[in-house]
């Protein structure tokens, strides 16, 4: 129940003496990646998406979004801070964007480089791809958990995401290969809204590795960062205008885009919800899809700290403050092919129930049979989230059909029916005709 493997990595992680088995996470889950045995839920890590979806909705805060110590910076030389941009909605705009990134090198980094920086020139090359390809809808390939999802329950959407690297891998990859080539002592580390963030930067979608060795969450940051504000020097150190900004909230990317036919949509179910749509093709004429799993967009990840609809609106004032920055220093210019994929991200095959194609028939016909003898409730009191995960659980051996309280309640019956017929028999020889 733990996953194929310690090659499995996700961020997202259960605080067992947290967890009371209450089922909340359990009925959330997206993919399905949770179970509750022996009254604890448990992740089942080659389906999880790292969403943070159990975070949000987890009573008892046994749900854990786990990034990188700020100790791993004593590692490193050099530090480099690239902050994303929903760092700016956590803090009220007394503080410009300015302050909040000299509070960083007072933090103790040497420099800082904004994702949202990043996230402007992402936005050119993805504009510049969607006018040479052909029609849409092509979908966004900034969230982590969005590309996992399509990976595991939408794998036939995987050649409509736009092949290009996230803001912070283009980020990480400018501080290394254009301002500081050749030199080893560098250490780029992401302040993170999100968890999927942490397993992107382990284990790259559409790279073999990636260019930032740290994701520090912004919970994390944020404190000591807030008490370093008022006293900081602000400096001149900002690079991105209102476009780059905007990427925090929902509708922010597509509006940096700037293509016609563009629609967001935030939250990981209604996000399913798009992308089960356009799957089934129910979606014609758009042409960008930017696709968010966090409610608000980034402003609402897990490792925040401040409400997202708050973040959200100070993020929007934001923009107006902060003009395009022309007169500042740009990073030299990198090329589309330089963010591009190395190799597309491939279909994971968690949902197929055995590698032997004969065995697997053999099995979907029993979970078909098991599914339909089963109430159809999904009231998750057999520690699944639904009747037919269950029964796939029993057809793979990790589950028995008297988990269902209610095929227990029948077997019981019966066992108490058969033990009354029992108890009315008599030896042979005792026998006597009424």
């Amino acid at each position: 129940m733990t996953g194929p493997g310690p090659s499995v990595f996700h961020s997202v992680t259960l605080d067992p003496e947290k967890c009371r088995g209450c089922t909340t996470c359990l009925k959330h889950c997206p993919t399905e990646a949770i179970r509750v045995r022996k009254g604890k839920a448990r992740i089942l890590d080659e389906r999880c998406v790292d969403c943070g979806q159990c975070i949000r909705v987890c009573p008892s805060g046994a749900k854990l979004a786990v990034p990188d110590p700020l100790a791993l910076l004593k590692e490193y030389r050099y530090r480099v801070a690239v902050p994303a941009p929903s760092l700016y909605g956590q803090f009220d705009e007394r503080f410009s964007v300015d302050r909040i990134l000299s509070g960083l090198l007072a933090l103790g980094f040497d420099e800082v480089f904004e994702a949202a920086r990043a996230a402007e020139l992402a936005a050119d090359a993805t504009a510049a791809f969607l006018r040479g390809s052909g029609p849409g809808p092509w979908i966004s390939s900034s969230c982590p958990a969005v590309v996992k999802l399509i990976q595991i329950r939408f794998p036939s959407l995987l050649d409509r995401l736009v092949p290009l690297a996230s803001p912070m891998e283009i980020a990480a990859r400018i501080v290394k290969e254009v301002l500081h080539p050749g030199r080893r002592d560098v250490g780029v580390f992401f302040i993170s809204p999100c968890a999927g963030k942490v397993t992107a930067a382990r284990h790259p979608q559409g790279a073999d590795r990636s260019a930032v060795d740290g994701v520090l969450g912004i919970r994390d940051v944020y404190l000591p960062l807030r008490n370093l504000l008022s006293g900081a020097a602000e400096r001149p150190l900002a690079r991105a205008g209102s476009r780059g900004v905007a990427w925090a909230r929902v509708d922010g990317e597509s509006d940096a885009v700037g293509v016609p036919g563009s629609i967001s949509v935030d939250g990981i179910s209604d996000v399913i919800g798009v992308l089960e749509a356009l799957e089934n093709g129910k979606i014609r004429d758009v042409a960008f899809i930017e696709a968010m799993a966090c409610p608000a967009g980034c402003v609402g990840g897990p490792l925040t700290v401040e409400n997202p609809y708050i973040a959200k609106t100070r993020i929007r004032n934001r923009e107006f403050q902060n003009p395009v920055l022309s007169e500042r220093i740009e990073p030299a210019p990198v090329g589309f092919s330089d963010y591009g994929w190395s190799a597309p991200p491939a279909a994971r095959s968690v949902l197929r129930l055995d590698p032997d194609v004969a065995r697997a028939l053999v099995m979907a016909e029993e979970l078909e049979i098991r599914a339909e003898g089963l109430p159809g409730l999904d009231c998750g009191s057999c520690g699944a989230p639904t009747c037919r995960a269950l029964a796939e659980d029993i057809v793979r051996g990790a589950a028995v059909e008297t988990d269902c309280v209610f095929k227990l309640r029948e077997r019981v019956r019966d066992l108490a029916a058969e033990l009354f017929s029992l108890e009315r028999m008599r030896p042979p020889g005792l026998d006597t005709e009424d």
